[in-house]
């Protein structure tokens, strides 16, 4: 086991991976840019390094800042947490190049993940379902109206290279297509990704499960429950819940031992999960893509395992053996709190001027901010996340109730008040909601 670790992140989760690092009695070492210096995090290490300005391309993705950080301070590896570098095959091989243990999986791994078209063609050869749609890049509009046609309407048209529901968009005649084409082009173009489009099949009242698999130093790939994370606004998470109420436990075993092949496939190590789409009048499931990194949600399934996530992905970089229980019990739902508008869910920052945590039992607090921090428009809005563990659906729901209800943050905007909206709706009680449900909210 290396002695430190450097989290090449900030916010709640390097808080969450500080905690840890910390826990197992090795040196947590932070970076940070000028706009966080004075956010928890920074503290709470045994050492941060500034690397730069707010903007990230000067601080927390200057690859040579971050490596420079680890040969100063002595760090022996380095965790991403999720977004930034946790899925750059690059700057994965760079730590390694640097004599570093990269915590997460081989760069080929998130290589061979990280383009939606290969990701659905390596998962449909290992025998993972997955929807009608691309198996080459469409670059044309002409080309994706042919493919649209063969595929059958409505499709789902998404950036190849890119992640959370940036540019995804749904067609249902040749119209709407020319629109959604056009819109996944310039997503792909302004993130720098790839300008290649995938065109799917889109599944009607669909689910959003995924999968948390971890692959272990020996090769074997285990498969830690499901998560549903339906209740999305703009093709993004916001609440997630495991287990999920929409499937049977006949569609469970078929997902869990899908997933466990889809990383057999990649000869995937550590932490990742594996995304589908579950048709919920048919329950069947067709894959959706592979997230080659720790999850915003993986909370809840810590809480219904008892396993530490970044403890078991430490171990794994470590090449230690990783004996664990990973049967699910009782019920956990995260809810993420941003600093946004709880109507149109804008981003709304600010200097937080009162900041109260909800405690009880079975309530868990990851939280990036304290009392007298500022959210600032530079980076993702997520201030917390509030999640609730209890014995059944029902007691967590009525255990949340009170947890949001005393959750107070002043300053910024926040979506509190969606979360409550959310708790007391009945689509969302009963459990029988898809992908749709926020949309319904706001209509």
């Amino acid at each position: 086991m290396f002695d430190s670790v450097l989290i090449a992140n900030r916010g709640e989760i390097a808080r969450r991976i500080i905690r840890t690092v910390r826990g197992m009695g090795l040196r947590a070492v932070a970076v940070y840019s000028e706009a966080d210096a004075d956010l928890p995090f920074v503290r709470e290490a045994d050492e941060a390094v500034l690397l730069g300005p707010a903007n990230p391309a000067q601080s927390y993705l200057d690859q040579e800042k971050v490596l420079l950080a680890a040969k100063e301070t002595g760090a022996q590896a380095i965790h991403p947490g999720y977004g930034f570098f946790s899925e750059n095959a690059d700057f994965a091989q760079a730590v390694l190049d640097a004599g570093l243990v990269w915590i997460g999986p081989a760069p080929e791994a998130i290589r061979q993940m990280g383009d939606k078209i290969n990701a659905r063609n390596l998962m449909e050869e290992a025998g993972v379902p997955v929807a009608a749609g691309t198996r080459e890049p469409v670059t044309e509009p002409a080309e994706a109206a042919k493919e649209a046609a063969r595929i059958g309407y409505p499709v789902m048209v998404k950036t190849a290279g890119g992640g959370g529901g940036i540019g995804m968009g749904v067609a249902y005649d040749e119209e709407s297509l020319a629109k959604a084409f056009e819109q996944a082009s310039r997503a792909a173009a302004r993130f720098g990704g790839t300008p290649a489009i995938l065109l799917e099949r889109y599944i009607e009242r669909a689910r959003h499960v995924e999968v948390q698999i971890l692959g272990l130093a020996d090769g074997t790939v285990l498969a830690l429950g499901e998560r549903d994370c339906s209740v999305q606004r703009r093709h993004q998470k916001v609440v997630e819940e495991s287990p999920s109420p929409g499937i049977t436990p006949e569609l469970r075993a078929r997902m869990l031992a899908a997933a466990v092949r889809a990383g057999e496939a990649v000869g995937y190590r550590g932490a990742g999960t594996v995304e589908c789409l579950v048709d919920a009048d048919a329950q069947d499931f067709v894959f959706l893509e592979m997230n080659t990194r720790l999850q915003v949600e993986h909370p809840v399934t810590e809480l219904v395992t008892g396993v530490d996530l970044v403890a078991a992905q430490l171990r794994v970089a470590a090449g230690e053996s990783v004996t664990l229980d990973a049967t699910p019990k009782g019920h956990a739902i995260e809810f993420r709190v941003y600093a946004e508008d709880p109507k149109r869910f804008f981003p709304g920052p600010g200097k937080i001027a009162e900041w109260r945590e909800p405690a009880g039992e079975g309530v868990r607090v990851d939280s990036g901010y304290l009392e007298g921090n500022t959210v600032t428009p530079f980076y993702d809005p997520l201030m917390a996340k509030l999640c609730v563990y209890g014995a059944t659906r029902a007691e967590v729901i009525e255990r949340a109730r009170a947890a949001v209800a005393g959750f107070t943050v002043t300053g910024p905007k926040n979506n509190l008040p969606f979360c409550a909206e959310l708790l007391d709706r009945a689509e969302f009680v009963s459990g029988d909601y898809d992908t749709g449900l926020v949309s319904r909210m706001r209509s």
